[in-house]
């Protein structure tokens, strides 16, 4: 009973592993590379220099710029800059403006001046896509979230399927092909299994209120903007008095906030009916500054007085362990060193997944190894598993090149860095059927890796902001992204050399199946 029990689990976590695995692989990587979303959008706009950080000349410098450019609107919106993000953003509502009627802009801390910066995602596409799968809302989110909970399973399975788990962690036989395959899709697995365990887990507690909303549906009806502000703790803003009153100084009120709360970052400042007596201040302490969102780390004061109205709520034990869940997923509470530590576990589960896809596809390669093709359902499984992994990682490169080469002023230039990613993305597909499997898994390596190698050089030639600027300068996020960028480039690189010098599994086994007698092939199997 009990090895029924885990060859059930075993073949519970094999095959939810392979059709869930190629999407799980692009959650998982483009959710590694947004640990460092404010860092790539740096890179992506770098018209957007690193400034000295002042607080109160920054809030100077965007309400002038809001009351001359949007004083008729109803609502602005201002994020501070930071150690991480040099602009200060502002934004406010126009019904004649952008797509949503939302209007941003980013500006120069020091003089107030726009910034002519050019037209891209950044690091907010990856963001997004890890989560949203670039889908209408909320498919994406559904899709992403349950496999989170596949992810979940394949783990809970895993550790029932492996008796030896410990054993085999410390257990690695370099050069045995499919056994190699097993020991590090083992030790990667064991070594980052609580990291892995929280995010898929946490990833539950993110978007439970998608996958179970009973509970709100009966409280709230289909009032889901009501249950948000009594989650977070917002408050719903007076309608307009129509009386003119003059906003006080934003500065003042940063002074008012550092004072109850000494040293606090501010990440994102509300106005509402500015230039009106019923006017509305919020400030909201940056995530960076605690683990888990917590809805006391907001003040609201009366924009016409200066009065403070509110300050966040107490949490109850239940929505602190909820906040504190969706804290540890997200990282955005992380120095520099713990940042690069949630970056290297994420691409360790990353691998953990692209080892368990080759492995299932070797198996059963070596069932075969005697034909000259694959059967039909195999063959399918080697193209998306070529295109969903070395495909993948030309499409990021493929995105970073149109950054760059792309021209500034046409018209949708965001969204054509995306279609680079896509179009690049359905290249490496069609190229993996076009070519045998381990010829286009080599080609793919050495492209993406000549593709990310010279990213460097491209951002020298095309903004002069190459790492002989960058480091001098102490540009550490433009020069990290570079050094990152040749780092893989160059790991590709060793990855493309071992393909090219070894055709594969299959081909090696069937090299020597036409070499091996009958008798000895019959007693083998």
């Amino acid at each position: 009973m009990k090895e029924g029990f885990r060859q059930a689990m075993a073949w519970l976590h094999t095959w939810t592993g392979l059709i869930f695995g190629w999407l799980l692989f692009a959650i998982f990587l483009t959710g590694t590379l947004s640990y460092f979303k404010e860092e790539i959008t740096h890179w992506s706009r770098p018209e957007v220099r690193s400034q000295t950080l002042d607080p109160t000349h920054a809030l100077e410098v965007a309400q002038r710029y809001l009351l001359d450019h949007a004083g008729h609107s109803g609502t602005w919106f201002i994020r501070m800059p930071n150690a991480r993000e040099a602009g200060l953003n502002v934004g406010y509502r126009d019904t004649n403006g952008g797509p949503r009627g939302f209007v941003s802009q980013t500006l120069d801390t020091q003089t107030g001046e726009p910034l002519q910066a050019r037209d891209s995602r950044g690091g907010e596409f990856f963001y997004r896509f890890h989560f949203q799968l670039q889908m209408p809302h909320p498919y994406g989110r559904w899709l992403s979230t349950f496999c989170a909970f596949i992810m979940l399973l394949g783990l809970v399975t895993g550790i029932i399927t492996h008796k030896k788990f410990f054993k085999e962690f410390f257990t690695f036989r370099p050069g045995k092909g499919q056994r190699s395959w097993l020991d590090g899709h083992n030790a990667i697995g064991v070594l980052v299994l609580p990291f892995h365990l929280m995010i898929s887990y946490s990833s539950l507690v993110l978007f439970m209120y998608m996958v179970m909303p009973a509970g709100i549906m009966a409280s709230y009806g289909n009032d889901t903007g009501k249950y948000f502000n009594d989650l977070f703790g917002r408050n719903e803003a007076p309608a307009p008095a129509h009386v003119a009153a003059p906003l006080v100084p934003l500065a003042g009120l940063y002074a008012r906030v550092q004072a109850l709360q000494p040293g606090a970052r501010i990440g994102d400042i509300q106005v509402q009916n500015p230039g009106d007596r019923n006017a509305r201040v919020t400030f909201t302490q940056s995530s960076a500054d605690h683990v888990a969102y917590r809805r006391s780390a907001n003040w609201t004061f009366d924009g016409s007085t200066g009065a403070l109205l509110s300050q966040g709520k107490p949490e109850s034990g239940v929505m602190m362990t909820a906040f504190s869940f969706a804290g540890l997923h997200m990282g955005n509470f992380a120095g520099p060193w713990l940042r690069w530590l949630y970056f290297l576990f994420g691409l360790a589960g990353t691998a953990v997944i692209g080892t368990g896809l080759v492995m299932w596809l070797g198996k059963r390669q070596l069932k075969h190894a005697g034909t000259e093709r694959l059967p039909g359902e195999l063959r399918l499984i080697e193209v998306l598993n070529i295109a969903s992994m070395s495909g993948l990682l030309l499409a990021v490169a493929g995105f970073f090149w149109a950054n760059r080469l792309i021209p500034l002023g046409v018209q949708g230039r965001a969204d054509w860095e995306v279609d680079t990613f896509f179009i690049t993305w359905g290249g490496t597909l069609v190229h993996a059927m076009l070519r045998s499997g381990y010829r286009a898994w080599a080609e793919q390596l050495a492209l993406g890796a000549l593709a990310f190698a010279l990213l460097p050089l491209l951002n020298a030639l095309t903004t002069g902001q190459g790492l002989n600027h960058s480091l001098p300068a102490g540009d550490w996020a433009m020069a990290g992204f570079d050094l990152t960028a040749l780092a893989t480039g160059l790991f590709l690189a060793w990855l493309a050399g071992k393909l090219s010098r070894k055709p594969g599994v299959a081909a090696r086994r069937a090299r020597h199946a036409a070499r091996t007698p009958p008798a000895e092939t019959a007693g083998a199997s």
